[in-house]
């Protein structure tokens, strides 16, 4: 069975309800929170994503897993999102942990559970899936995503191992 993605009227409904979510922030935190930028065109196994672009602050959501997990998400991935913008807006995103406890904080304000991220079934969602490249330390075997693999190649960046502490090194098939 193939998923369709939401349509216009389920699209109204999130706006409206990601609105209603910034609005119980404004209340909460006492703060003008602007207005933020929601999109549709988010694919993966993400439900939702902030995002910062030169300046531009927006959330995108993805259609297909709204579909497929519609009262979930209302209930989960907005408020998950909208606790970003506010953690964003109140401390700086260079100043915090992504999941960390001022985002908890806000998630428990917001009347959420601070889960970081749904588990869900992708039959008949379109998932993108990068091709993973195999690395070495001095203690074991690693893959590494395509975006690391490139930036380890053109040597903008290091990785270490967690364990050994090593730096990885790339170990072609």
């Amino acid at each position: 069975m193939i998923i369709t993605p939401i349509d216009r009227e389920q699209e109204k409904l999130v706006i409206q309800a990601t609105e209603a979510c910034l609005q119980r922030a404004r209340k909460i935190f006492r703060n003008n929170f602007n207005a933020i930028e929601v999109k549709f065109d988010l694919k993966g196994r993400a439900a939702g994503m902030y995002r910062v672009q030169r300046y531009r602050r927006v959330i995108r959501y993805n259609p297909y897993l709204f579909a497929k997990y519609f009262d979930h998400n209302m209930d989960t991935t907005i408020p998950h999102e909208i606790a970003h913008y506010v953690t964003d807006m109140l401390f700086g995103l260079m100043h915090i942990r992504p999941h960390g406890k001022e985002w908890q904080a806000v998630m428990r304000s917001l009347d959420a559970k601070p889960d970081v991220r749904g588990h869900y079934d992708l039959t008949g969602i379109p998932v993108r899936r990068q091709r993973r490249f195999r690395y070495q330390c001095a203690c074991s075997e690693h893959e590494i995503t395509t975006v690391r693999h490139h930036r380890m190649m053109c040597g903008e960046i290091t990785y270490l191992c967690r364990s050994c502490q090593t730096e990885l090194s790339y170990f072609p098939l």
